[in-house]
């Protein structure tokens, strides 16, 4: 055995996820946020955070950016923390 538990393997895999998506707006967003906060959610948020990655970029987008209203099966607490957008790293960007 190497050490790592299964969910610090399953943080590891859901990170790389996060910034490996497609689009760079979706790895930005989704990257900073499994950066922030994956390792304080319950394992139940894990699975709904695994699901909401497995959607498309493109539909992520769109109710993250508020250019949809998110759909209610989608619309849970981990989704609004994650349209929030308060972890975002912004030291590199004027004002």
């Amino acid at each position: 055995m190497d050490g790592v538990s299964d969910r610090e393997r399953r943080l590891k895999r859901l990170k790389y996820q996060s910034w490996h998506r497609g689009t760079r707006e979706m790895d930005l967003i989704l990257g900073q946020f499994a950066d922030a906060r994956l390792s304080s959610l319950s394992d139940a948020d894990l699975d709904e955070y695994t699901a909401l990655i497995s959607l498309p970029d493109t539909q992520l987008y769109k109710w993250i950016s508020g250019r949809e209203e998110i759909p209610r099966k989608y619309n849970t607490p981990l989704m609004q923390a994650i349209c929030r957008l308060d972890y975002l790293d912004r030291s590199g960007v004027s004002t």
